[in-house]
């Protein structure tokens, strides 16, 4: 079997590599055939497919207007990604094509060339892009869910001004009507979803029998669990509001001052709330070891998004260290969460039902340390890579299987 793995970053950018990475290692050394399709970057990981990336693009980068308009053409259809994808399919030829994160740099106009080439294709939706437009089905201007292009109405992207910019919107909403028009979806064969919350979205616009849940997996062998702690909450992720990350700070400054809160990572909001918040340990980015360490050392961890989280990797991480989780009660957080077993669910935004679960939880060290083994027992029963892996490949094989029977 010789499986095309597409992504349009090669090194690891968020948790749609990382997912991405952990399956393209498994299947190779399960001694699979696996191709490279990606966008070229000096952080990228070696390939010898390298001479087929598409040249980098930064959508973020200055120019003219002439570049701009190039650039906007790109955004939606990619010529440059569709003739080097066919040139990598005639030499290769690959019997299934996996895409993962393909959108803009790519762009949704690779599938009809796969297809043209007779090979079968699975996408996994790390994210809403599918019915959303903008990815996080966010009202950016009053930071509000918002679920009102339904799969289908994406002009309300534009109308609606959901990102508080005009040019934005229209650019997201041209996105999304053209690969409509086009019918670029249709030639996928399968669609990975990682959680069944996001399947339900999705089939507004999917058909259902089109649709598999594959939660996502993590290495349960790359962590051991610790279930003592040095007694501190931990909040890690992005610094910016659908991350609920004030909901937090305010919940935790109503608590006993005693209570330590550690906070990791970067965005927007960190230097306001360094500023408004002197008593949390704002300790910015960390990776490897380190955050491994402050996972492994919390009492719990507080997860309390207000956007629709998918498969959240860092609840599994937690779970992984065997550490119960506080999450809010939205998206798939809640399929991974077993409130009252694993970890307690509050409602989103509710800063005072946060509070009073993380009082209970820090008072109660036996209660979480139960909660933590329950945690990491429920991640090897559901959550492991391995369980993740082979699932993966029944799927393949059951596409070439039917492809078989159809000839």
């Amino acid at each position: 079997m010789k499986i095309l793995l597409v992504n349009k970053f090669f090194y690891l950018n968020g948790g749609s590599e990382t997912i991405f990475f952990q399956e393209r290692d498994f299947l190779l050394k399960q001694g699979y055939d696996v191709v490279d399709f990606s966008m070229m970057d000096e952080r990228n990981h070696p390939s010898p497919y390298i001479d087929f990336f598409v040249p980098n693009i930064n959508y973020n980068s200055k120019g003219g207007i002439v570049q701009k308009l190039r650039q906007a053409l790109s955004f939606i259809h990619s010529t440059v990604a569709i003739k080097k994808i066919e040139a990598l399919l005639l030499q290769e030829k690959p019997q299934i094509a996996h895409l993962h994160n393909i959108y803009h740099q790519l762009t949704p106009s690779i599938i009809p060339m796969l297809k043209k080439h007779g090979v079968k294709v699975v996408l996994t939706l790390h994210d809403c892009k599918l019915v959303c437009p903008s990815y996080l089905a966010l009202n950016l201007k009053n930071n509000e869910i918002c679920v009102k292009c339904a799969g289908k109405k994406f002009w309300k992207a534009f109308t609606i001004n959901c990102q508080g910019s005009r040019i934005r919107g229209l650019l997201l909403t041209a996105e999304a009507m053209f690969h409509q028009w086009r019918n670029s979806y249709v030639g996928v064969d399968l669609f990975l979803s990682p959680s069944r919350f996001l399947a339900g979205l999705l089939e507004q616009r999917i058909p259902p029998e089109k649709i598999t849940v594959l939660h996502n997996g993590i290495d349960k062998s790359r962590y051991r669990p610790y279930y003592k702690d040095k007694g501190y909450v931990l909040y890690f992720g992005r610094l910016s509001k659908e991350k609920g990350i004030e909901t937090l700070l305010r919940a935790h400054q109503n608590l006993n001052p005693s209570i330590p809160l550690k906070i990791v990572g970067t965005g927007p909001l960190e230097a306001e709330l360094r500023r408004k918040y002197p008593r949390v340990d704002f300790l910015g980015y960390q990776g490897g070891e380190k955050l491994n360490n402050l996972i492994a050392n919390a009492a719990f961890v507080v997860i309390p998004s207000e956007c629709y989280e998918n498969c959240s990797m860092m609840v599994l991480e937690s779970m992984a260290f065997g550490k119960p989780v506080i999450g809010s009660r939205i998206g798939g957080i809640p399929e991974q969460i077993e409130d009252g077993k694993t970890g307690l669910l509050f409602e989103m935004g509710n800063e005072n039902e946060l509070k009073e679960k993380m009082a209970f939880l820090y008072d109660n060290q036996g209660v979480r340390q139960e909660m933590g083994q329950a945690a990491r027992q429920k991640l090897e029963n559901e959550y492991s890579l391995e369980h993740h892996c082979q699932g993966l490949l029944n799927i393949y094989s059951q596409l070439l299987q039917n492809q078989e029977a159809v000839r």
